[in-house]
């Protein structure tokens, strides 16, 4: 199937989703999800009408943006380096992977140079795995109250994944401790904006993510093909 054709019926299945739980699915963002994906694989997502895309790395995002910028953007994914924090401050429109004070204020301090504010998440270790970025769920409000000095970084929620399972329902745990922590969170004004995004859910369990509440899914295998 082209990957015209793979987005309709991702986009079929959101609307099923939402609709079977009593959601609008002009509530969920699509972020295809495109390392290592060709730019010109890229552009034909985009001609299908795709917007946003997630990269992982970023000398791979940055040659993206120079050939795609006007007609894509991009989020981050990915592990930031604080030393690659000007690239990322550069080129992304969200960056989804804050985990730590120090990248958040070199984020703010490059993003205070272009004069724009960057819309953020902080990534949650919902399962405890050491070989995955993110913050502790105990550790998130510390970090939250620290960010809220970073007038140029506005955080709108939150971002997880969760350990990997060949059967979507062993997400749903995860999803929903992440929605309980983002609703505790927002109950104490910790977020930007009025509507807090959960980032969760990829190719395997994106319906699952939806029903527990996500705002934002990342599919890249299901729209690219395997890697």
């Amino acid at each position: 199937m082209s990957i015209a054709g793979q987005l309709q019926k991702i986009h079929q299945q959101i609307t099923e989703s939402t609709i079977k739980c009593h959601r609008d699915p002009a509530e969920i963002r699509l972020v295809a999800v495109s390392k290592t994906v060709s730019a010109d694989k890229i552009h034909e997502a985009a001609a299908a009408g795709q917007r946003i895309f997630g990269e992982n790395y970023l000398q791979e995002a940055e040659e993206k943006y120079r050939r795609l910028s006007g007609l894509a953007e991009f989020h981050c994914i990915g592990h930031i380096q604080s030393n690659k924090a000007k690239i990322a401050a550069t080129i992304f429109s969200m960056v989804q992977t804050i985990d730590r004070e120090k990248i958040a204020r070199e984020l703010n301090k490059h993003r205070q140079e272009l004069g724009k504010p960057l819309a953020a998440l902080v990534q949650v270790n919902v399962g405890g795995e050491e070989q995955k970025s993110g913050v502790k769920p105990g550790d998130c409000e510390s970090l939250l109250d620290a960010i809220q000095e970073l007038p140029w970084l506005r955080v709108c929620g939150l971002m997880t994944i969760p350990p990997y399972s060949s059967n979507p329902e062993d997400s749903r745990p995860f999803f929903r401790e992440l929605r309980q922590l983002a609703a505790t969170l927002t109950a104490k004004k910790l977020f930007a904006g009025s509507k807090v995004e959960l980032s969760m859910g990829m190719s395997g369990d994106f319906v699952v993510a939806i029903e527990e509440g996500a705002t934002i899914i990342r599919v890249g295998t299901a729209i690219f093909g395997e890697r």
